[in-house]
């Protein structure tokens, strides 16, 4: 999915340490409109974030089992997921206008850019025209068991996209356990994680594969400074809460 028309490089940017959401979010749409008003390039951002949940557009509050973490209302398409520690978010703010104003196209880029991520690692991701994101098949679970190893929630600005994927490398599964991931309650589907397939993958050399598929879809990156600081862990924001309705 290169530009149209010559953009320049894409900057790539990571910061260090956990990034607060409402502090993520608040980065994201701020780089989104300078890139929209032509004043900043195009940038992927690799982040984690502390333990938590967010909700899309779609969430059904009867998802939330239990708010073991901060929720947070994101904006983006899809329904509850988790965030924190041992996942790689890639936030990617992208000008569609000037590389193609196709918003699927766009979605199945991504999914591309997981699977081949994947593939580098020795895992098979796959993509399910039912499911959004990046799934792989758990045979000794049963015959159709699957497992989401990669989620993608996606929003636009001004034709400019805002969040991103996030790929599971060694999270606490347990933590998915407070939601219904992304409203799949099917017994057959669950989440898995680099870790739990048994591949120990630092985060570093997962970094790296990421940015090499990324510019084979996207085209050239450029080193950068991420949007800003990163925090101790605790989201000093007032989260938004959601209450469990039985029924």
């Amino acid at each position: 999915m290169a530009p149209a028309a010559p953009l320049g490089p894409v900057a790539w940017a990571a910061s260090p340490g956990p990034v607060g959401y409402v502090q993520a979010v608040a980065a994201m749409d701020a780089r989104a409109a300078a890139i929209a008003d032509g004043v900043a390039p195009e940038l992927v951002w690799l982040l984690e974030h502390p333990p938590l949940y967010t909700s899309g557009t779609s969430a059904q509050p009867a998802d939330l089992i239990e708010a073991r973490f901060p929720v947070h209302a994101s904006g983006r398409g899809g329904q509850f997921t988790y965030h924190g520690p041992g996942q790689r978010i890639a936030y990617a703010m992208l000008d569609l206008r000037r590389r193609s104003p196709d918003v699927r196209r766009y979605v199945a880029t991504l999914e591309e850019w997981i699977i081949r991520t994947l593939a580098a690692f020795g895992v098979a991701g796959e993509r399910r025209d039912c499911r959004i994101g990046v799934w792989v098949r758990r045979p000794a679970k049963g015959d159709d068991a699957e497992d989401k190893i990669a989620a993608i929630g996606i929003r636009l600005k001004r034709w400019v996209t805002l969040h991103g994927i996030a790929v599971n490398v060694a999270p606490d599964l347990s933590h998915f356990a407070g939601i219904v991931p992304c409203g799949i309650a099917d017994p057959r589907y669950g989440v898995t994680s680099l870790a739990d397939l048994g591949h120990a993958v630092a985060m570093a050399e997962l970094d790296r594969v990421l940015r090499r598929e990324f510019e084979g879809l996207f085209g050239p990156t450029i080193e950068a400074i991420a949007p800003g600081p990163s925090n101790e862990g605790a989201d000093a924001s007032r989260p938004v809460r959601y209450r469990h309705q039985a029924g």
